[in-house]
């Protein structure tokens, strides 16, 4: 189950390298990352068995990836994303130094380009000074209701070498 997370943040990562650039989206700071494990609930009161409209009210302005069907994650516009199949949608947030921070901010500032992210982020130099946290919220949808949600993250500090190696 790890691998196949860490393959789908991959290709999340090489997704993110493809989508426009210069869109102001807000960014989910580290409290929405947090859920109510009594009620399975988000930050923004998001359920298991809520709806479209409910979690696009909630995060419809925010960068997310959809998956169909066990396939790869993809940046879909809102209005294309299947809610009534089987999907999952990703919100995704990187905290350098416990800051959020975009795709677009930690390439402009660090003068790369989209495709070289992952291996830049995973080097033993910007570790070295750096704290590299990479926050998910997963939400899994079936016939047009959320049926499970949960959050995740990856330390690049602690699992740099894994990142190298999917980086060359």
């Amino acid at each position: 189950m790890k691998k196949k997370i860490f393959t789908s943040i991959t290709a999340l990562l090489l997704a993110f390298s493809m989508t426009a650039c210069g869109q102001d989206t807000p960014l989910l700071t580290a409290l929405d990352y947090e859920l109510d494990l009594e009620n399975n609930t988000t930050y923004k009161g998001i359920s298991i068995g809520d709806t479209k409209e409910a979690f696009l009210e909630a995060y419809g302005e925010y960068d997310m990836e959809t998956c169909v069907n066990d396939g790869p994650y993809q940046s879909l516009p809102i209005e294309e994303i299947p809610f009534e199949e089987s999907i999952q949608t990703i919100l995704p947030t990187f905290f350098i130094d416990g800051n959020p921070v975009s795709i677009e901010q930690i390439c402009e500032e660090n003068e790369i380009e989209r495709v070289d992210l992952l291996a830049f982020l995973s080097s033993d130099d910007y570790l070295n000074g750096h704290t590299v946290l990479y926050y998910y919220l997963v939400f899994t949808w079936e016939n047009g209701v959320i049926t499970d949600i949960h959050s995740e993250y990856m330390d690049y500090n602690k699992d740099s070498a894994y990142y190298e190696d999917l980086a060359n």
